[in-house]
């Protein structure tokens, strides 16, 4: 070693090293048994999973994703939301091609339903594919970030990957496994046991919330987005609802208002879309993204 790097030279040995020379050489016998408390408490995994450690579990599902994205000089994202039920217009002509096949009304009748409704996917690939193209080139790029599992989620991480960006998945473990879709960028993909821990890393960059059609799990993060502006608990930022009808059908927004469980004005924390087209140029426009050296 030179000398002169001896004066910053670590004094320690690093975890990491630690355990990797521990891994070259256990112990024998009865130490390196399952039983055995032997092992580095940070590399046990027992131990970590024990009932008494979810604080430090907690803890670390906040991390992780917070300092690969603080390496990776991620400042800015946009966050889509939507249901996973949702396929590409590809999958869903196929599946009613399928299903008049078999000759079930039942089954063409929800096969045309999906075909109506793969719509949204194919716009929500295009507004993932915009944001990422027009943001490549920026000092501070902006991230598309979804759920990372299939449908909506799949088509915006899909449209950033063809635009040759990268994009983020916040997956989700669940009782039926959801996989990340293959469109995610991998050092950006991650896993989460905490649902709350999530919802949170959706937001901490964001800055806006692009919803489309979606159920419970969609309705819940686009409530609690709203609610968290509305008490002032983070800072306003557009939350773009792709498709007035669906949105308009599902939510009476004015019965709300009449009875006094939203003020008048609140119903101004969101604006409807139909295209990809209007949700960037209403972003571009709040945020003077056209603007000649804009950051």
């Amino acid at each position: 070693m030179n000398k002169r790097n001896q004066l910053t030279a670590r004094n320690f040995p690093s975890a990491k090293e630690e355990a990797k020379a521990l891994a070259q050489s256990p112990p024998s016998g009865d130490y390196d048994s399952p039983q055995s408390a032997y092992r580095l408490a940070f590399t046990d995994t027992d131990f970590l999973l024990r009932e008494d450690m979810r604080p430090i579990r907690m803890q670390l599902e906040l991390l992780k994703p917070e300092l690969v994205q603080n390496e990776l000089g991620i400042k800015a994202t946009i966050v889509m939301f939507g249901s996973a039920r949702i396929p590409s217009d590809e999958t869903a002509r196929a599946a009613l091609a399928q299903a008049k096949l078999g000759g079930d009304e039942a089954l063409i009748k929800r096969a045309e339903v999906q075909l109506s409704m793969s719509r949204y996917y194919e716009e929500a690939r295009r507004f993932a594919h915009i944001v990422t193209k027009a943001s490549m080139e920026r000092t501070n790029p902006i991230y598309v970030v979804t759920g990372g599992g299939p449908g909506i989620m799949e088509a915006g991480n899909r449209g950033a990957y063809e635009a040759g960006g990268k994009s983020i998945g916040l997956n989700i473990v669940l009782p039926h496994e959801q996989r990340p879709n293959p469109y995610i960028t991998p050092e950006l993909c991650f896993q989460f046991h905490y649902f709350a821990l999530r919802k949170m890393h959706f937001l901490m960059r964001s800055v806006a919330l692009v919803c489309f059609p979606g159920g419970f799990g969609t309705l819940d993060e686009l409530f609690e987005t709203m609610t968290l502006i509305q008490t002032g608990k983070c800072r306003r930022r557009p939350i773009l609802m792709f498709g007035r009808e669906f949105w308009t059908r599902l939510i009476n927004f004015e019965l709300l208002i009449e009875t006094g469980m939203i003020s008048p004005g609140d119903e101004e924390l969101f604006h409807f879309v139909e295209s990809a087209e209007e949700a960037w140029e209403l972003l571009a426009r709040e945020y003077e993204l056209s603007q000649a050296g804009s950051t």
